[in-house]
């Protein structure tokens, strides 16, 4: 098992490369770069801006080397300094600006995880075992419910509702006293105080898709004869649950750890816009909209990172859960 561990962390290696070199052509590829979507932004403005003062950007924020030279200016730095270039709207250094965001959005995206399968596992347990009673035709709508209604539109009503109903403080996630002020105990508290409302937001479509999975999975697992088995040997229903087709049916919920971490943000865009949430997903749209090559790679590069690793997770609890895929 060690040894497949490692093997996956040094593939991980030139899999991050090939992608942060695909992300950086890609950022690329719309005409223009980010001084051509400056200066269209003065023109709407009425502000002109001269050939020679474009040159003269593009000089300062290197741009007129070619792309393979921007390319590797970028990641050598990364590789050495650890430094991810200057930002060009922010003008400011992109680690100043990533990590905040990134550590909010890991909080908000892991508090999401917990809940979700908090959730979906003991309803799609129970709408398995009790198939067509009235609990399960409920969570059944409940699931139809969630994965039809958009997470914007579920946003603003929820927003509706704290703040006329409850007079809850809503849109991002501190109140305004603790926005710029230093890390503190009570800056955790108000956080959390405030991450109740994203993350139920954000939790009811993956539970939803969540509890249908498991639901079926249970549903493969229950007819088969070792259950009959374990049944005529005197288990208890609940332990003969637990033991033996959960442990079964978990194996395509772990697997979804690979794609919920990163989903979660970079599927969120809209719904951090509606609640104002200081998250990464926000600042990647808005990157990727200026032709920030710098501040949009870096965004791309970590949720990479973020997917590779919770593969590598998935892989691992797999590995634990399932005696049948572990590798001698």
């Amino acid at each position: 098992m060690l040894v497949f561990i490692a093997k996956r962390f040094l593939w991980m290696i030139p899999s991050l490369f090939a992608v942060s070199f695909l992300a950086f052509v890609l950022i690329q590829l719309p005409p223009g770069d980010y001084v051509t979507t400056y200066i269209a932004t003065l023109a709407a403005s009425n502000e002109i801006v001269d050939q020679n003062t474009a040159a003269q950007l593009r000089e300062r924020f290197g741009l007129g080397d070619p792309m393979l030279v921007q390319y590797f200016k970028w990641i050598w730095g990364i590789l050495t300094r650890g430094d991810f270039g200057i930002s060009f709207e922010w003008q400011q250094p992109v680690s100043d600006l990533i990590w905040e965001r990134m550590a909010l959005t890991l909080v908000l995206a892991l508090s999401t995880l917990i809940a979700t399968w908090a959730i979906a596992l003991p309803i799609g347990v129970y709408s398995a075992v009790r198939k067509y009673s009235i609990g399960d035709y409920f969570f059944t709508a409940f699931t139809f419910f969630g994965l039809a209604v958009p997470s914007f539109l579920l946003a603003l009503v929820l927003m509706y509702v704290a703040a006329v109903e409850f007079g809850q403080d809503v849109g991002g996630l501190f109140s305004p006293e603790y926005e710029n002020a230093s890390w503190s105990f009570a800056k955790m508290v108000d956080l959390f105080s405030h991450l109740w409302l994203p993350v139920i937001i954000l939790a009811v479509s993956s539970t939803a898709s969540l509890i249908r999975v498991m639901r079926a999975n249970m549903l493969d697992e229950l007819p088969k004869p070792y259950v009959t088995t374990a049944r005529a040997k005197g288990l208890s229903e609940f332990r003969l649950l637990m033991k033996y087709p959960l442990m079964i049916a978990l194996n395509p919920f772990i697997s979804t750890i690979a794609w919920l971490l990163p989903n979660l943000i970079s599927g969120s865009v809209v719904v951090a816009i509606v609640l104002n949430l200081p998250t990464a997903a926000p600042l990647l749209l808005q990157a990727l909209m200026a032709q920030d090559m710098y501040l949009a790679g870096a965004f791309v590069l970590l949720i990479c990172a973020l997917t590779l690793i919770g593969s590598l997770i998935s892989d691992i609890l797999l590995a634990l859960v399932d005696p049948r895929i572990r590798l001698e």
